[in-house]
């Protein structure tokens, strides 16, 4: 009888999640994520073409798959390497030549720069394990407790 009663509790509980998404509607998709992964030096050379002195910087693009926008699955495209500006939130692709170029000259190797933070690489998928293995642990690690009668 107890586990017919968690089980209609857990049903009750799927039922009004889901209608609550329906109101309050959860995003996950894909998205672009860039990190700044080196600081170029301020002069003309990187210099954006507004006129407004601001300078880019070297960034890694890459795209993945996430859920609420904070918690990472998979990465659904390799990182390549931008140039941005952080004020002004604006990227832009550089042919490959050119990137040689500026990592040549500032003395920078494309491994170490071209590398996926670890938190998106595999922290949603440690977190939604923990939350499975949470689960699953609830169900199977609970015992029923049995009571004997014992006489005074």
């Amino acid at each position: 009888m107890k586990k017919i009663k968690h089980v209609l509790l857990f049903g009750l509980l799927i039922f009004g999640v889901t209608n609550s998404f329906g109101r309050a509607k959860i995003p996950f998709g894909k998205k672009e994520v860039i990190n700044i992964v080196s600081e170029l030096p301020d002069n003309e050379m990187y210099e954006t073409s507004e006129g407004s002195k601001e300078y880019l910087e070297l960034a890694t693009l890459h795209e993945e798959f996430n859920i609420a926008w904070i918690l990472p699955l998979w990465i659904t495209q390799d990182p390549k390497l931008v140039l941005y500006n952080e004020k002004l939130e604006t990227y832009y692709e550089v042919p490959e030549e050119e990137i040689a170029a500026i990592l040549k000259e500032n003395n920078i190797t494309k491994e170490d720069v071209l590398k996926v933070p670890f938190y998106n690489k595999y922290g949603g998928k440690i977190i939604v394990l923990l939350l499975v293995a949470g689960i699953i642990w609830s169900y199977v690690g609970k015992k029923e407790d049995s009571v004997e009668a014992k006489e005074v």
